[in-house]
């Protein structure tokens, strides 16, 4: 390298830290800001908006054609009654859809599930499949007894 090529990279280097150096100072001096910077308001989901979230997006996957769409209830997160709420939305919107669009029936799968989900504060119905564990299987109660033995 010549000398003087040497020297034009050395100023270009120097006016370059210089340059970062003003930068990282340019903040020094000054109290910083009393007022904290205001954050967003946590927000709380009811079960009517968790039902209506889940509904509404499942019903669009449907309506898209998504390959996703195609998982049972337990896979989609649904309670029984929520997947009630689904079919029938999903109906609605399909029709929907052959008579104004895919927009149209996707606001009527909104509108619907936020009306429905509602009216059933949430659709959270255990499974119709659940049932109690057996008696015999359940802890010891605190006098020491655990229900009936098996053979019982």
């Amino acid at each position: 390298m010549t000398r003087a090529r040497s020297r034009s990279v050395g100023a270009a280097l120097a006016a370059a830290l210089a340059g970062c150096a003003l930068t990282l100072s340019a903040g020094c001096g000054r109290a910083p800001d009393p007022r904290p910077t205001p954050s967003p308001a946590p927000r709380t989901s009811t079960p009517a908006d968790v039902c209506t979230n889940l509904v509404s997006y499942w019903v669009k996957e449907a309506l898209k054609g998504s390959k996703w769409a195609g998982l049972d209830w337990e896979q989609k997160g649904l309670s029984n009654e929520q997947y009630e709420i689904h079919d029938e939305v999903l109906a609605a919107a399909r029709a929907e859809d052959g008579r104004s669009g895919r927009r149209a029936a996707e606001a009527l799968a909104d509108r619907e599930s936020r009306r429905r989900c509602e009216a059933a504060n949430g659709a959270t119905g255990s499974s119709e499949n659940w049932r109690p564990p057996d008696e015999w299987t359940t802890a010891p109660t605190p006098s020491g007894s655990s229900g009936p033995s098996p053979g019982e």
